[in-house]
């Protein structure tokens, strides 16, 4: 999931034009050759860095200018809408910024033009990214911003504790328990609310008990009762014991990230925007804190490759269009300026491996171990209604309605209705 998925009901009343858009669709204007102005659909960018290097697309193609559409914060309602659209067979969106989760769901539509792979450097990316852009050995999509959970720590407690970041579960429960009382903090924090976010949390916690919900192609239900009962049971006696806050249960990835960054937690889970953000000039906690891998059962956590990835519609007249802009995006340049400008996680592995770039973010080590350790979400064609059902029983567990058990029961149940109902 990319860190910013930023959609909401009510496309045309909430969008935010980054520039001004004409009465017709892109496929109005241009040649029949493939060539010509596009619409590219993306989410919400506060730092400005998409709509820079989308101007200075503009000012060298100035027969194949890009509209950028950029949406409001929120993650679910953004899939319906975009689904809603190219189910239409609408060509209204050209290129499209899609959350790893739903490649493979929108190609298994139709919805998504094949790509030439040869077309594109995949093979300077990390190996993991690309995964995500496929189908059946396909490419669908190039690979764009990736991003993995990481462990933000208040470096100072821990440090004036004489305690280093936990490394499993029971390490994690013990500080939050008694270093973040001692200092006046809350213990630790995820992305809780029953939304995409909370699938996230959920199966990164399942996959590090060493289970899993569905099988790597989505066809089969691999629940394993007393691994997955271990997980929930795990965040769930958190919020039982105080040490997870009933608060995080209404936490969006901004709700938890202004929750640490005002000093209030002790442990974050979050993706690597909150970094930069977390050091800035009005950050409380600016100097103070650092981030770890994820901690797991017994090891470190197998966490969720999170991200996107760039599509073009399979209705857009502007393919060869779009095909260089995708090019574009994911070239060196333009990856080095999404992270120096936008905070956001490059797909190149080269820039992890940058000292002048290292030295300016520190956390690049981490987050590069992190991704290379992460798995991707299932290539469901109903992943929609998976990952619903995994937020609904997930959120009653945690909210103490549902026992670890039941849910367990409940959740093999359900999942096998979505996927043998298709």
């Amino acid at each position: 999931m990319r860190w910013k998925r930023a959609w909401i009901g009510g496309l045309l009343a909430t969008v935010l034009f980054a520039g001004s858009v004409g009465a017709c669709s892109s496929g109005d204007q241009g040649g029949s050759d493939g060539r010509g102005p596009l619409t590219l659909v993306a989410s919400a960018d506060p730092t400005g860095y998409t709509r820079g290097v989308v101007a200075e697309w503009n000012r060298t193609h100035p027969a194949e200018k890009v509209t950028l559409l950029q949406f409001p914060w929120a993650a679910d309602e953004a899939r319906a809408q975009m689904a809603s659209s190219l189910r239409s067979g609408s060509d209204r969106f050209d290129v499209l910024d899609l959350d790893v989760a739903w490649t493979g769901e929108f190609a298994a539509a139709g919805w998504l033009a094949p790509l030439d792979a040869d077309r594109f450097p995949i093979k300077e990316f990390l190996p993991p990214v690309v995964e995500t852009a496929t189908l059946d050995g396909q490419l669908y999509a190039v690979p764009y911003i990736t991003n993995a959970g990481m462990l933000y720590y208040r470096k100072d407690i821990l440090d004036r504790a004489g305690e280093r970041p936990p490394r499993t579960w029971a390490e994690l429960e013990r500080l939050a328990k008694t270093v973040a009382p001692e200092y006046g903090l809350q213990g630790y924090a995820g992305q809780f609310l029953p939304y995409e976010g909370l699938t996230v949390n959920a199966t990164e916690a399942v996959q590090s008990a060493g289970g899993s919900f569905l099988s790597g192609d989505g066809t089969r239900v691999t629940v394993d009762p007393e691994k997955t009962r271990e997980a929930l049971a795990f965040l769930a006696d958190g919020v039982r014991d105080g040490w997870i806050p009933r608060e995080a249960l209404t936490y969006k990835e901004e709700e938890s990230r202004k929750a640490f960054q005002d000093g209030r937690l002790l442990f974050l889970r979050n993706w690597a925007y909150v970094y930069p953000l977390a050091s800035g000039e009005d950050s409380k906690v600016a100097g103070k804190f650092d981030v770890a891998p994820l901690p797991g059962l017994n090891e470190p956590a197998v966490g969720v490759l999170g991200g996107s990835n760039l599509a073009i519609n399979a209705n857009s007249p502007h393919k060869a269009s779009a095909a260089d802009l995708l090019a574009y995006l994911t070239s060196e340049k333009v990856q080095r300026r999404m992270l120096t400008e936008g905070g956001l996680a490059p797909v190149r592995a080269d820039i992890y491996e940058d000292p002048s770039l290292v030295s300016r973010f520190p956390y690049l080590p981490t987050l590069r171990d992190s991704v290379l350790a992460a798995q991707p979400r299932p290539k469901s064609p109903q992943y929609e209604q998976v990952s619903s059902a995994i937020q609904a029983v997930v959120h009653d567990t945690l909210a103490q309605r549902e026992t670890p058990e039941d849910a367990v029961e409940r959740l093999t149940r359900e999942l096998n209705a979505i996927v043998d109902g298709g």
